[in-house]
């Protein structure tokens, strides 16, 4: 991990489809039976949104992506749950989270575990430390229950921290690396290896869809992969090394000049990466082939530029995978424009790192079992609502409010509905949905879209 990155996470089944009501804000204003929004919160107290995916074995988390820089996930630690937004990170093998020992700013700002609260708590005596691109912290070794949906991972070691440094803006708790148990530091099984043995996921596999602008859309998902989140087929790139997630790179070109990579080099997929990061002499050469200016910490273009400026074109295992300029000119909070090209001031061998920008665009599975990655691109149909539409179950006679000018009903009773919540496909389907009328009262099975949020009223 070199830059955080945050993902908001919701988790898929393999036959029912929920998510906690507290998420559902539209419809909140939408019902005039509160109390059983009331019991349905309480219900559902500790559950991620779950989505079901028909033919895949995935077990799929939504992500929040927060400006296209961060993606943030839930998990819990303990018994009871304790619930902690993490970053999912391909780029370190440790799970920690911040803890009451820590004094450190940063830790006053999150979420800290409360150990003395949960039973199946066990401490060691073993530290440990770890720097990341953005911060580092230091912390010891402990045993618990930890859940990302309903996958749970029994006795997982994890990190506490006792300081952190870095981290005092993040708005995240803890990293969980996903990386291989080589590169972990303090000897612990990494989680997803502890889901593998505990015959959690049916694969050792999992993968990223990370989309862009929108908040909601995004996933990571464990034990298979759903292909309505690429397009094509999966091109597989084996890994240089059983032990991290990099693959050998052939180029990097633009306007069909080598620019970089020029004799090959190493890749290294990394979702706990926001930017592309490489060596400093071919990063500052592509900043002046693109007319960037340094300002800060940043190189500067013109936002007009984003609409004239090439490609700029990886090639993985023989396979050509452009990065356009609308992807690697980024704009900043005062809507200046600028390049997703970071120095990596690590002297070594020609590495780099593909981070958020490169992975918004193709979709990555990262193959535990047979040591490789398999890359396709990103299915636009997959992102926002459209893919994972946020349900509840409303009871008959439910009011459609006013205060919703964007419901739409399917007239249709759900037992009639092979895919239930599913979205429609096509956009003659689309254009079937009719208006709802804010006076009416529902008497049967019905599919409801708020927007392109789906709910199944009965």
């Amino acid at each position: 991990m070199k830059w955080f990155v945050l993902l908001g996470l919701v988790a898929l089944s393999e036959c029912i489809v929920k998510i906690p009501l507290m998420r559902v804000k539209t419809m909140r204003k939408t019902l005039s039976e509160k109390n059983m929004l009331n019991n349905l919160l309480k219900e559902h107290a500790y559950r991620l949104y779950q989505i079901s995916s028909p033919g895949s074995n995935a077990i799929t988390h939504p992500l929040r992506n927060i400006k296209d820089m961060l993606y943030v996930g839930n998990i819990t630690i303990g018994t009871p749950p304790q619930e902690f937004q993490v970053v999912f990170d391909t780029g370190s093998s440790e799970l920690w989270v911040s803890s009451l020992f820590c004094s450190s700013p940063a830790c006053s700002k999150h979420v800290r575990f409360r150990h003395l609260e949960s039973s199946t708590f066990r401490p060691t005596k073993k530290t440990f430390k770890i720097t990341y691109g953005s911060g580092s912290m230091k912390g010891f070794l402990a045993y618990d229950t930890v859940r990302i949906g309903d996958l749970v991972s029994t006795d997982q070691p994890f990190g506490l921290s006792l300081a952190e440094h870095g981290f005092e803006d993040a708005p995240f708790d803890g990293i969980l690396g996903l990386s291989y148990p080589d590169i972990s530091l303090t000897g612990g099984i990494p989680i997803f290896d502890n889901l593998k043995n505990q015959g959690a996921v049916s694969e050792p596999v999992f993968a990223f869809y990370l989309g862009k602008s929108q908040t909601k859309g995004s996933v990571v998902m464990f034990g298979g992969v759903d292909h309505r989140y690429y397009k094509g087929e999966l091109n597989w790139v084996p890994l240089t090394q059983a032990g991290d997630w990099r693959v050998h790179m052939d180029r990097i070109s633009m306007k069909r000049k080598v620019i970089a990579c020029s004799g090959g080099c190493e890749a290294l997929l990394d979702t706990g990466t926001s930017l592309i990061i490489g060596p400093r002499r071919l990063v500052k050469n592509i900043q002046k082939l693109i007319g960037a200016t340094p300002q800060a910490s940043e190189h500067y273009v013109s936002c007009f530029a984003v609409n004239i400026l090439p490609s700029i074109i990886f090639t993985i295992n023989g396979i050509n995978y452009p990065v356009p300029a609308q992807a690697y000119i980024l704009k900043d909070s005062r809507g200046h424009c600028y390049t997703a090209f970071k120095e990596n001031t690590v002297r070594s061998t020609e590495t780099w790192i593909l981070g958020d920008v490169f992975l918004r665009l193709y979709f990555s599975v990262y193959d535990q079992g047979n040591d490789r990655i398999g890359l396709a691109k990103a299915s636009p149909t997959s992102s926002g609502d459209q893919m994972l539409g946020e349900r509840t179950l409303l009871r008959s006679g439910a009011l459609i409010a006013s205060a919703v000018p964007d419901a739409w009903f399917l007239g249709t009773p759900i037992s009639a509905l092979a895919g239930a919540c599913l979205p429609p496909t096509s956009g003659e389907e689309w254009a079937s949905l009719q208006p709802a009328n804010s006076s009416l009262v529902l008497s049967q099975s019905f599919v409801l879209w708020v927007g392109r949020q789906c709910l199944e009223v009965k």
